[in-house]
């Protein structure tokens, strides 16, 4: 399963709908809905649980929406 995940990464970047449509969505489901219908284009056959729980696709659905407490630098 990571490797599908790998592959679905691989293939939204340079990818400016997809990348759009997760960028405008409401919240992290809304985000699932979008990375499983890649998935589904691509045929990885990824589910919302696979990508609920495996990195980097869990971590952009937590961060979404949230704002940093500080940054770092300038």
């Amino acid at each position: 399963m990571p490797r599908r995940v790998a592959l679905l990464v691989q293939a939204l970047n340079g990818a400016p709908r997809t990348n759009e449509a997760l960028a405008k969505a409401a919240d992290g489901e809304e985000m699932l809905d979008v990375l499983v219908g890649a998935s589904n284009k691509l045929g990885l056959g990824l589910t919302r649980e696979h990508l609920r729980n495996t990195p980097p696709i869990r971590d952009w659905v937590w961060w979404h929406k949230k704002q940093a407490p500080f940054t770092i630098g300038s």
